[in-house]
């Protein structure tokens, strides 16, 4: 766990690597899951959340939103790591919600194995962001 104590706040400044970073694993994990699950699952053409554009997209639109957020936290939080952590899970509870209509409405051309590997593409980014972004941000480099 980061030590807190006696250190001043990194810049934001650091933001301007440390964020691509984040960016940049993100989308890397999720690319790494997406290609397992499509080799393992094979799901149907029409099923849109497994072809490559969405989750790229998503994901870099997420975590962008994430960095912002981080920002903001570490700015204002008297316990920002503390408070960055327990939103981050609350958001990725959140972001199970479409992956478990897209299993129960079976239109969409997926089922609970697809909405799983979209699941598991979620936590990958949730990780990254809770620990990475964080470590990368108060590095004293």
């Amino acid at each position: 766990m980061l030590e807190l104590r006696n250190v001043s706040k990194p810049r934001l400044v650091r933001l301007l690597w440390a964020g691509p970073l984040t960016v940049l694993a993100s989308v890397t994990a999720v690319c790494l899951i997406r290609l397992a699950a499509v080799s393992i699952l094979r799901p149907r053409e029409e099923f849109m959340p497994l072809t490559p554009g969405p989750p790229i997209f998503d994901t870099v639109f997420a975590v962008v939103i994430a960095i912002v957020v981080f920002a903001r936290i570490w700015s204002d939080s008297l316990e920002p790591l503390r408070e960055w952590r327990s939103l981050a899970a609350k958001v990725l509870v959140i972001s199970f919600v479409p992956d478990v209509a897209l299993a129960v409405m079976h239109g969409f051309g997926g089922g609970w194995p697809e909405a799983f590997a979209l699941m598991a593409m979620h936590v990958a980014v949730w990780a990254i962001c809770v620990t990475m972004l964080p470590a990368l941000y108060w590095t004293h480099i």
